[in-house]
């Protein structure tokens, strides 16, 4: 793109990046990074690195990292969850992201090689809904629902620096009389007698600020980019030390969220199960001793040294039908049968 401030991370999809549109730009940061990720669809059998931020989802082959791609949030139509086929886990669950971008569709499918982890699912799903419910902080807006009981409707990382009542948008012949707000991520008029009929116009939307002459007099005008449509929008402040304020403020403001833009794209990535051997309690053994009273018929045979110095008196059993040497004392026939079934 010739605007070298046109932010493309969350706009586009791109194929083999460099080493420098990999590095993170200015109010982008790492939500996640999740190892062991096959990208199934375009280099199946490959393991790979799914790094997620708060704009796009970038997959790095750890073979070889030249072999990667960046899905920008904004081109994603849909997220689901159905079976593929991959080669390092056969058939299994995957990741479909389904992107549109220019003229073109693509479909990605993003396998986890760690048996039963849905972690890339969560993840991917959470962020981008984050990022689908926060477009404010992005994208210019008519007519919108930003303001209850003339008063502007904060965004959660939002902050009004300034109000100015008494504001003309110059847009119409005759122009509308409202009410002019300066926060730190974006500026917004309303008509004091339509709040429905209003304009949010994000910093990151704004190409250039300056004051020019119309035929009401000196504006304040706001041109917006290409992305947004290419807009000029005119309003008349009064009185002229007013409309300076208002030019040097926004100009101000402008530069520096330039700086750091606040894309508003906020999750947090739960904290992570603490390890094994933090958990586990210390086996403690305990001070008792354990008395066997089960008589061992073998070990009252081998009481008398393991040899058999003495007959004991024959008696007649009256089970075995048979004349046997007597038992000693806390040894009975059934014991002695149940020993020679074990060996």
């Amino acid at each position: 793109m010739a605007d070298e401030k046109y932010i493309w991370q969350d706009r586009e999809i791109r194929f083999d990046i460099t080493p420098q549109e990999f590095e993170l730009r200015p109010g982008e940061f790492k939500i996640d990074v999740i190892d062991s990720i096959e990208d199934t669809k375009g280099n199946n059998g490959e393991k790979g690195q799914l790094t997620v931020t708060n704009l796009r989802m970038i997959w790095c082959c750890t073979r070889d990292y030249r072999i990667n791609l960046s899905i920008g949030y904004d081109c994603i139509i849909s997220i689901t969850i159905h079976t593929a086929n991959s080669r390092i886990r056969g058939q299994t669950q995957a990741l479909y992201v389904l992107t549109k971008f220019r003229s073109s569709r693509f479909e990605f499918i993003f396998t986890n090689l760690v048996k039963g982890s849905p972690r890339h699912f969560t993840t991917v799903q959470a962020v981008h809904r984050a990022y689908e419910t926060s477009k404010l902080y992005r994208d210019l807006k008519l007519r919108g629902a930003i303001i209850k009981d003339n008063e502007l409707s904060l965004l959660p990382l939002e902050e009004v620096i300034t109000r100015t009542g008494g504001v003309w948008n110059l847009s119409s012949d005759q122009g509308n009389l409202g009410t002019f707000y300066i926060s730190n991520v974006r500026v917004v008029w309303f008509a004091n007698l339509a709040e429905n009929f209003n304009v949010s116009i994000p910093y990151l939307q704004i190409r250039s600020v300056r004051i020019r002459d119309s035929k009401f007099g000196p504006a304040f005008v706001i041109e917006t980019t290409t992305e947004s449509g290419k807009y000029m929008l005119g309003f008349r402040v009064d009185p002229a030390e007013k409309l300076q304020e208002v030019y040097k403020e926004v100009n101000s403001l402008h530069k520096i969220y330039s700086q750091n833009p606040i894309f508003g794209v906020e999750y947090a990535v739960e904290e992570p199960a603490a390890p094994i051997e933090q958990v586990t309690e210390p086996q403690v053994q305990d001070n008792i001793e354990i008395i066997d009273d089960t008589p061992d018929p073998f070990a009252a045979y081998y009481a008398d040294g393991g040899s058999k110095n003495a007959d004991r008196r024959p008696v007649f059993d009256n089970e075995l039908g048979l004349a046997v040497e007597k038992l000693r004392d806390g040894v009975s026939l059934q014991g002695l049968w149940h020993c020679i079934s074990f060996q």
